[in-house]
């Protein structure tokens, strides 16, 4: 935990996609101190008029690199989650070639009885994670 999700256009090479999700995943772990292997990324690939991704009247482009974050996450402090958008920006301009106005992030909070990681349990609930 967190699950993110990644909205992008179709057209990124399979490296592309792994070098994306790496980078988010060592940010995410340092930022939000969550263990290494709490990885849950899901990429969603979109023909460029299945996505309309606006600058919500604040004067900038995006390009066909824009990249949509969806973060399913129990709740994080204000400080956590600034840091997070701001070093997760930086490490995508530096690692992957993405401008930071191709950036956007947004999180879903939810609670220990929203998740099942298998079997039928809620394994927050039951004790098996914490």
């Amino acid at each position: 935990m967190p699950m993110i999700h990644f909205d992008v256009y179709r057209g990124r090479t399979p490296a592309e996609i792994s070098q994306l999700l790496e980078v988010a995943h060592k940010v995410f772990v340092e930022v939000l101190e969550i263990p290494e292997g709490d990885r849950y990324q899901v990429v969603h690939q979109h023909e460029p008029y299945e996505m309309v991704i606006q600058d919500t009247g604040l004067g900038f482009t995006r390009s066909q690199q824009v990249v949509v974050m969806s973060i399913f996450s129990k709740e994080r402090r204000e400080d956590q989650k600034q840091r997070l958008y701001r070093e997760l920006v930086e490490a995508l301009e530096t690692r992957c070639g993405i401008a930071p106005n191709d950036v956007m992030m947004s999180f879903f909070i939810n609670g220990d009885a929203d998740w099942s990681f298998g079997f039928g349990r809620a394994q927050f609930l039951t004790g098996e994670l914490t």
